[in-house]
């Protein structure tokens, strides 16, 4: 690599760095912003051992009571197999740059997390077969959203039907959230619904304007890492960026996407504030360590069980899912923070009450299931560098740019129990 090219690879990181340290503001605070409003493959003929295979067609039903998915799909060109070397040095730049507690650390290691593959074992080495396993190899899991229900919980739920983001329509390597105003801030490719021009530059005026996917008005952006076959080519025009940045192969659209807002099961949800910004899981699990490892990877019809630290291999007739579920215990008054955790905590896990002084709001889930080979190594999802495609590190981001008419509607279907 020449030094012109080397410089600017040197200068990526920083600017990252320049841009989220020019975002922070006092824990709890408002982040300031234009219009701000405050190894085992499964075996194909191997039966199922609980679950069964998936019948297929139509949406993705409630994956509390046995979900339905489609089975087919289009699989994207490309075979299994490993790719090349993608291991890299990276910036040790976060997409929320924080650990569990919402403080920064500041030697940029942490523990290293069970089974995230270190040099030697696929670190630096491209993608670990150990990360790939048999679903029916996964613990067992609450159904989520399963705690146990209060008298005066909210049972409801409310969909906005996005699409899939087929063609790769509205995708890029931004995170306005963590790393506003600037472009491949995020140093992996996100898949886009909602609301059409979410880019790194995009300002609630900007966002408030677009138009949107979504058929009921909702003008939200959802958005969340691809997911490729890693023998695939990529044949977008940001190709080039991504093998710079270790991710390789073709892109792989979701053979079905749910935007579902469940509801509290100790007490009813209160409207989000206009231009919320919610996010779930950490893209630097890998080094920050698992507080905010919280996506699940399983398998449809098995939903009953599932992994956070590796990928499923899933029997035929049956795709991969991501489960993505988000906070939803708001602190009533900011529609962000410094760390974009702290205005929006997880409700117990026992119990499902918010915290005291906290209020439920309603609670986005994402689903997302995916055609890819039951093979090791196959597939895998867009990371940092440094993380090497690690499971763990899976996170998806929101921004509430709902109406408040439909906002309430929301709401009223979730309080009154209905399925909206």
């Amino acid at each position: 690599m020449g030094r012109r090219k080397k410089a600017f690879a040197v200068m990526i990181p920083a600017l990252v760095l320049i841009a989220s340290a020019a975002e922070t503001s006092p824990a709890g605070a408002s982040a300031p912003r234009s219009g701000d409003r405050a190894a085992l493959a499964a075996d194909p003929t191997d039966p199922p051992s609980e679950g069964g295979a998936d019948p297929g067609g139509g949406e993705p039903g409630d994956p509390s009571s046995s979900p339905q998915y489609p089975n087919g799909g289009q699989q994207d060109p490309g075979g299994g197999g490993q790719g090349p070397n993608d291991g890299r040095t990276g910036d040790g730049q976060n997409d929320d740059g924080q650990n569990g507690n919402g403080q920064q650390r500041g030697d940029g290691q942490n523990q290293n997390p069970q089974n995230l593959a270190g040099p030697g074992q696929g670190g630096g080495q491209g993608l670990a077969r150990s990360l790939f396993v048999d679903i029916r190899k996964a613990p067992s899991l609450a159904r989520p959203g399963q705690a146990a229900q209060g008298q005066r919980g909210s049972r409801g739920t409310f969909t906005s039907s996005c699409g899939r983001n087929e063609g790769q329509k509205h995708s890029n390597p931004d995170n306005v959230i963590v790393a506003p105003g600037v472009q491949n801030g995020a140093h992996h490719t996100h898949d886009y619904v909602g609301n059409k021009s979410t880019d790194g530059f995009s300002t609630d005026e900007s966002l408030a304007a677009s138009g949107t996917t979504c058929t009921n008005g909702d003008k939200s952006t959802y958005y969340w890492p691809v997911v490729r076959l890693r023998a695939g080519r990529d044949n977008s025009a940001a190709a080039r960026q991504s093998a710079a940045d270790g991710n390789i192969g073709s892109v792989v659209t979701p053979s079905s996407v749910r935007l579902q807002f469940n509801g509290n099961s100790r007490s009813k949800v209160t409207a989000m504030p206009p231009f919320m910004r919610v996010l779930m899981g950490d893209a630097k699990a890998g080094t920050n360590g698992l507080a905010n490892a919280k996506a699940v990877w399983s398998c449809t019809g098995f939903l009953n069980r599932g992994f956070t630290d590796k990928y499923p291999l899933c029997p035929q007739g049956s795709q991969v899912a991501r489960v993505l579920e988000f906070p939803s215990c708001w602190d009533g008054r900011n529609s962000d923070s410094a760390n974009h955790r702290d205005h929006v905590l997880f409700a117990d896990e026992r119990t499902g009450a918010c915290q005291p002084g906290r209020r439920p709001v309603p609670q986005l889930q994402m689903t997302l299931t995916y055609n890819v080979p039951a093979r090791a190594q196959a597939f895998a999802l867009d990371s940092f560098p440094e993380q090497n495609h690690n499971p763990v590190t899976d996170h998806a981001d929101f921004i509430n740019v709902m109406s408040r008419n439909l906002m309430q509607q929301a709401v009223n279907c979730i309080n009154s129990g209905r399925r909206c």
